[in-house]
């Protein structure tokens, strides 16, 4: 099932997720909604309060990146592997983060019509448990990497807007502002936080 993306403005996308376990009501039913609603959206990555679940959860599905390839058509280092880089993260923790930062454009889905480049460590290693609950530690690089670290920034309340510099972030405020009213087109199905 499609479900509706958090926008924001939103508190819940500003809250940190809470550790589930095994018995998390739905947690089978909510993956693949995730997943259906991350594609649907075309999206590379979702996390559990984007879609108004507090809880340490995210899904990412890289293969849109995997058919990037250079002007001769050679795949770009850096987009190496992504094509069957399909995972869940679940009670992620990135222990470790090295290299030197490197700057991506990103966007969000909660985020619409709105990209910024945003500096970021290159390489990390994270332990997590995936949708059976098997224990991982797995160091992940670039593009990999990347994605990881903007949805676990979501399960701690913390958004990829929250990066910019506080004068580019001033000169954002306005279309942050209609995005929190609704006052966006988006193809996707989104949810506006009323304040009330």
């Amino acid at each position: 099932m499609i479900l509706p993306i958090i926008a924001y403005g939103d508190p819940i996308l500003k809250k940190i997720g809470q550790e589930i376990d095994e018995n998390h009501p739905d947690l089978t039913q909510l993956i693949a909604d995730m997943f259906e609603t991350m594609y649907d959206a075309s999206g590379v990555g979702l996390a559990a309060p984007q879609v108004g679940k507090s809880i340490r959860l995210f899904v990412v599905d890289a293969s849109p990146f995997a058919k990037d390839k250079d002007e001769d058509g050679k795949p770009l280092e850096e987009y190496k592997g992504l094509k069957d880089f399909k995972k869940v993260f679940i009670n992620a923790q990135i222990i470790e983060e090295e290299g030197k930062t490197w700057k991506f454009n990103e966007g969000c889905l909660s985020i619409p019509k709105i990209r910024e480049d945003i500096e970021r460590l290159p390489k990390i290693r994270i332990r997590y448990m995936d949708e059976l609950f098997k224990s991982h530690e797995a160091s992940f690089e670039g593009i990999a990497a990347r994605i990881i670290q903007h949805e676990y920034d979501h399960i701690f309340g913390k958004l990829f807007v929250d990066r910019v510099n506080p004068m580019r972030r001033k000169m954002l405020k306005g279309k942050l502002n209609d995005i929190s009213k609704g006052k966006v087109d988006v193809a996707y199905k989104m949810k506006f936080y009323k304040k009330k």
